[in-house]
């Protein structure tokens, strides 16, 4: 009998303490993976050039509501429908915030995977904050820690996941800041609308995020045929499928938009989207957040050109 999704029951807070315990026992091995791959992948971090004041261009970006007027580049405006203000370069540091999803529907892994979504999810978040923390960025985990630079900030996040008995469903944007840039780490699984509701409040802020989106390889290619059992992850939910094989092209369609919707959408902020699936190595997302986080003075430059 085929499932999709570990959590058998609807969420209780016993559920969230078994997760908890769970992510803490996790933690210690996924941190050593993490420095495996930065080792072994990452050569060197070269520092980044960062928006502020200052002479030379560094990018176009949306206009938020209550900045100065004068900040309009009407010319690039005039372009489409939308305002955008243009950013100058700035070389002092600032924060870079890092998420993974702890949501129950990280837990599956199908036979496969590799990995788990959420430990994959997790690994990728530590290696960021190690690649990050070694070349002095300041590095934050909402709701979790405030922003710090420190050399050992990977660490220092993982210690602060393992004592955490529980994590929000989705993370506070309270303390990000303009300009920050904000890593997440999700399946994203969630109605497009909805993840678009989500991340319109961290587009407001005039912050910048990169999208990592997490997928079992089941996930997307639906194999099943058959009487086949369906759990959500979620609530606990059932749905008994006599032939699956009747659901699979509608249901491909639907993941797939999802995920179109919401990359179409970041990349018309000038936000990185990638996708890592669990049956491939971490390091292929790892390489695309350096080269997203690394070239997005170029790429950015050119959003709506």
């Amino acid at each position: 009998m085929a499932k999709i999704g570990e959590a058998q029951a609807p969420v209780t807070a016993r559920d969230a303490l078994a997760r908890g315990r769970l992510r803490a026992s996790l933690v210690p091995d996924l941190l050593v993976e993490a420095r495996r791959i930065v080792n072994t992948v990452i050569a060197g971090w070269h520092g980044r050039r960062k928006r502020g004041i200052g002479e030379d261009f560094w990018q176009f970006r949306p206009y938020v509501e209550g900045e100065a007027i004068a900040n309009i580049d009407w010319r690039r405006s005039a372009r489409d429908d939308h305002i955008y203000v243009r950013d100058r370069e700035w070389e002092a540091a600032h924060t870079v915030w890092l998420w993974a999803d702890p949501s129950p529907s990280m837990l599956y892994k199908s036979a496969g995977a590799r990995v788990s979504k959420q430990s994959r999810a997790l690994v990728l978040t530590l290696a960021m904050a190690e690649l990050l923390s070694r070349s002095g960025e300041r590095i934050a985990w909402p709701g979790l820690t405030d922003p710090f630079i420190n050399r050992n900030g990977a660490e220092r996040i993982a210690s602060h996941l393992a004592q955490a008995t529980t994590l929000p469903a989705k993370p506070d944007f309270f303390g990000v800041r303009r300009f920050s840039d904000v890593i997440l780490v999700s399946d994203f699984l969630d109605p497009a609308e909805e993840t678009l509701e989500w991340l319109d409040g961290l587009a407001r802020r005039g912050a910048r995020a990169h999208l990592v989106e997490v997928a079992d390889p089941v996930e997307e290619t639906f194999p099943y045929a058959g009487r086949t059992e369906f759990t959500d992850p979620e609530t606990g939910d059932k749905l008994t499928a006599g032939r699956a094989e009747i659901l699979a092209d509608e249901y491909r369609n639907l993941y797939i938009t999802r995920r179109e919707t919401v990359a179409a959408w970041a990349k018309r902020l000038g936000w990185s989207y990638t996708v890592n699936h669990t049956d491939r190595l971490a390091s292929e997302a790892l390489v695309g957040l350096h080269m997203a986080l690394s070239s997005e003075d170029s790429h950015l430059g050119r959003v709506g050109a």
